[in-house]
């Protein structure tokens, strides 16, 4: 199965919002890596905008409408807790697919999967995905490996789950892989059983990326961003994007040519 590549910009955001310039501006970077052959832009907009800003989110709806790349396939993945603001968000750009984290306001990052085997979880969750589902929204649920959750999952009415790879990335750079990995695989294998995709994405680098890849063959899609940017600071966000994808087994990549901006 070929894994699509979903680019995160949020830490293009956060070097932008160090200044007032302007720039480097997340639209530009995300018209740059798809015409270098990604097939999607990941964003995900805190309350307190510390990278991603709302207008950006609506920039960037309006670049992939206007410049035609939502006709070849690209897509736009919004994540975040879906608290009011982030509904709103949806509500007016309708992504191709809604992330849903349950990450706390002021977490620096994402950390930890849904517990849907609470009800009060679950209760929560299902009116939000019901809605985003009647938007036109794939809808994607942040996950641990943890196997015995993913029939919750399918309960609630999500489409896919992406799998939290932080754990599998530790333990990646210790060597001692195979047995996080082995969670991983048995997660996305209850997961693809029921019918459901599966995503991944946090801390997934070049070096990591195959071996995670071969294990879960079923891999829809990876959503990568501060690896990815750190990378383009040396190669380019051009040169990141062929690494990523031929890191998935991308053979003869070619670049997607889009029209240019008018």
């Amino acid at each position: 199965m070929d894994t699509k590549l979903s680019v995160n910009l949020n830490k293009v955001a956060l070097l932008r919002n160090q200044r007032h310039v302007g720039y480097p501006c997340p639209v530009e970077a995300g018209r740059t890596i798809l015409a270098a052959g990604a097939h999607g832009l990941t964003v995900h907009p805190r309350p307190d905008e510390r990278h991603i800003r709302r207008q950006d989110v609506y920039d960037l709806a309006n670049m992939l409408d206007k410049e035609g790349h939502k006709a070849k396939g690209i897509e736009f993945n919004i994540e975040g807790n879906p608290f009011d603001d982030f509904m709103a968000i949806c509500r007016d750009v309708r992504p191709d697919q809604a992330t849903l984290v349950p990450d706390d306001p002021n977490a620096a990052t994402s950390d930890n999967g849904w517990d849907v085997s609470n009800k009060a979880v679950r209760d929560r969750l299902t009116p939000i995905i019901s809605e985003l589902k009647d938007m036109g929204c794939r809808v994607s649920l942040f996950m641990n490996p943890e196997p015995d959750l993913m029939a919750y999952v399918a309960e609630v009415g999500a489409d896919r789950i992406e799998l939290y790879t932080g754990p599998y990335a530790d333990a990646f750079e210790t060597g001692t892989y195979q047995d996080v990995l082995a969670d991983y695989a048995a997660a996305a294998k209850a997961t693809d059983d029921l019918g459901l995709g599966v995503n991944a994405g946090h801390d997934l680098t070049t070096e990591n990326l195959s071996a995670f890849k071969e294990a879960v063959p079923m891999l829809a899609e990876v959503s990568i961003g501060h690896a990815f940017t750190s990378d383009a600071l040396w190669m380019g966000f051009s040169g990141a994007v062929e690494a990523y994808l031929s890191a998935l087994g991308y053979g003869n990549i070619q670049p997607l040519r889009m029209a240019q901006p008018s």
